[in-house]
Parts: structure tokens; sequence; C-alpha cells
């Protein structure tokens, strides 16, 4: 199966994205959650089965990628425990 990773920020749809063995597995790096709707249907007419989101999409994020890919194909997303928010917080600040 193909799968896809998208993470969230200051990226250019265009030149952020990477592929290993042999295209099977992908990261793109989009900008807004309009790109990142764009990119999920783009890889799924690709053949791409499955894709995982980065925290900062979040659920409200996660939901809007479902519902762009009409609940075809598998979307999840990066979470992490509460008691690290605080270290989250520190990492993302700056």
């Amino acid at each position: 199966m193909k799968f896809a990773f998208l993470i969230m920020g200051d990226f250019n749809i265009e030149a952020d994205r990477a592929s290993i063995h042999d295209g099977t597995a992908r990261i793109v790096g989009v900008a807004s959650i309009g790109e990142a709707k764009e990119e999920a249907l783009r890889l799924e007419r690709e053949g791409v089965g499955c894709i995982e989101l980065c925290g900062a999409f979040g659920e409200d994020g996660a939901r809007a990628i479902i519902e762009a890919t009409g609940n075809r194909i598998p979307i999840g997303y990066v979470t992490h425990f509460p008691e690290q928010d605080e270290v989250y917080r520190t990492a993302f600040s700056g």
C-alpha cells in the first residue's frame, strides 16, 4: 500500500516533498488546510491508500481532510500525551 505523511507549516508544496521505497512512502509539506485538502485528493488519485497528518492539523484539521476525501481512505493525525503539553509548547513556540 502507498501511504503519505502531510506536515503543515511554513512549506512550499511544490518543493517540500520527498518519497522513499520507490514512491510508496511520501512526505509532503503544506502551508494550510486548504493545500492539504487538495494534496490529499491528488494523493488519493495517485493510489495512496492511507494518509497521516502531523499534529498541527489537530482534530478539526483531520476531520476536514476526511471530509475532503469523502471518507474513502484512512486519515490519522499525530497526537501526544497531555503530560508533554509544556514540552510541546516550548518546542513549537519559536
